[in-house]
């Protein structure tokens, strides 16, 4: 196998780390990106939803030797700071312990990073503004066209790696050609806008600077995580349409009255908002689901263009590195692209699909449930389980974030039957201290949630 060149359609983050755990191993690799090289010029702006990376994201990095070049250019955030209409903010802890945080980073920067690294390696060639324009299963051939000159190029791959993102080519091409491939899209019928928080004077933080903050109102939120710069990349989640929704907004009066009413406390930190919401496009929120990923030893499909989910659990990019970390430990064992392929298909398909569905839960906690004290009640209630049940029982947010020996999938069936737990539990009580405690012990002696 190592005797393979091995191309990689799609130069973003998924792709770059991609290159560097094969390079790692030795592998030639072409990687073929559509945009121009970012670190010799602007990165795009207007369409990011800043980048939460936690320990799963972390795993795969550290694997290749990168961790600490990440923890350079990020946050961490402890929890999340909630502001509701009167400007009173509450503080949620993620978790317990001095270790359980994730940290905010530039998409940008880290993609900058990651091609930078790649490029590092003696067998990786990278080639910019090369789009993808169709994919020949049987032969595999790839045709890229140059989006400067409009020469086209066609690619003789061997083994070809798709991480051309939640609009694939590749997958275009298996959805149109291969016999009885399931694909399913859902769009959210809310979409997102970039916003920002300038920086204070000499830079500094015009907000807390370690918290992602939410300010929650039910049916939409908005939120914004910090940058080195001390600005906030804000993203307001809204309706497309209805009586709130970004259909309303059509004049610089409408949203600064639409922000006066629901957001009062940000709009005062953003001198230029009527400017970012009428420049920034209103991305879309989709959830991609599919199989197979592969076709017999040629190619497989990784990351977003295999599982594109939203962005709510901030596991999107954190799941497509554990997909690099999935393939690495197989090219240490396996000696064959086909039986390759196959493992890492049956190994992360199923955990994909459970984070999927995990985010789009997140989403109604987020913005509905996340201020409600019910809620707040149960997350104190599971703090103090995971307390008197070390190991037993982790809160499932916990178990997403801050434990990737847990796979997705077990995170999402134990959290269900933690769920029922907790409701028992805060069930008639305003506090903590009220638990009934004899009977969390029975529920968790009946538990299989461990």
């Amino acid at each position: 196998m190592k005797k393979d060149h091995v191309h990689i359609i799609g130069g973003g983050l998924v792709g770059a780390l991609t290159a560097v755990f094969l390079a790692k191993r030795d592998y030639s690799v072409s990687m073929h990106e559509r945009r121009s090289d970012m670190r010799k010029g602007k990165v795009e702006v207007g369409r990011s939803i800043n980048l939460a990376v936690t320990s799963r994201g972390f795993k795969a990095l550290e694997e290749v030797g990168l961790k600490q070049d990440v923890l350079d250019i990020a946050i961490p955030m402890k929890g999340r700071m909630l502001h509701d209409l009167d400007g009173k903010t509450t503080f949620v802890p993620y978790g317990q312990k001095e270790s359980e945080v994730i940290y905010s980073v530039s998409r940008g920067e880290l993609n900058k990073l990651l091609l930078t690294k790649a490029g590092e390696y003696k067998n990786v060639d990278i080639s910019f503004d090369q789009r993808c324009i169709s994919h020949n299963l049987k032969t595999n051939e790839v045709i890229f066209v140059d989006e400067k000159t409009s020469a086209q190029k066609t690619v003789q791959a061997k083994v070809a790696l798709a991480t051309d993102g939640a609009w694939s080519v590749t997958r275009k091409a298996m959805l149109e050609n291969v016999m009885n491939f399931n694909y399913s899209q859902s769009f959210e019928a809310h979409g997102y806008k970039e916003l920002v928080i300038p920086p204070a004077e000499g830079s500094g933080f015009r907000i807390d600077k370690h918290s992602l903050h939410i300010w929650p109102r039910k049916s939409f939120m908005m939120i914004a995580l910090p940058n080195l710069d001390g600005s906030f990349t804000c993203t307001l989640f809204l309706a497309y349409k209805g009586a709130v929704s970004f259909e309303a907004l059509k004049t610089p009066d409408d949203v600064k009255a639409f922000f006066t009413r629901e957001f009062p406390s940000a709009l005062a930190l953003m001198p230029t908002l009527t400017e970012d919401f009428f420049r920034n496009p209103t991305g879309a929120l989709a959830t991609i689901r599919c199989a197979p990923w592969h076709v017999d030893d040629k190619l497989m499909l990784l990351g977003d263009a295999a599982h594109a989910i939203v962005p709510f659990f901030g596991q999107g990019m954190n799941c497509g590195f554990e997909d690099c970390s999935k393939l690495g430990e197989l090219l240490d064992s396996e000696n064959n692209w086909k039986t390759l392929f196959e493992k890492l298909e049956a190994d992360r398909k199923p955990n994909a699909d459970a984070i999927g569905t995990l985010a789009l839960e997140n989403f109604v906690e987020m913005r509905d449930t996340v201020a409600d004290a019910k809620f707040q009640l149960k997350k104190q209630i599971g703090f103090e389980l995971e307390k008197r049940y070390p190991g037993k029982f982790i809160p499932r947010y916990a178990m997403v974030v801050f434990h990737p020996e847990i796979p997705y999938a077990e995170a999402y069936r134990r959290g269900q039957e933690q769920e029922i737990i907790l409701d028992t539990l805060a069930a008639g009580i305003s506090d903590v201290s009220q638990v009934d405690w004899k009977k969390a012990d029975q529920l968790m002696k009946e538990s299989k949630a461990a």
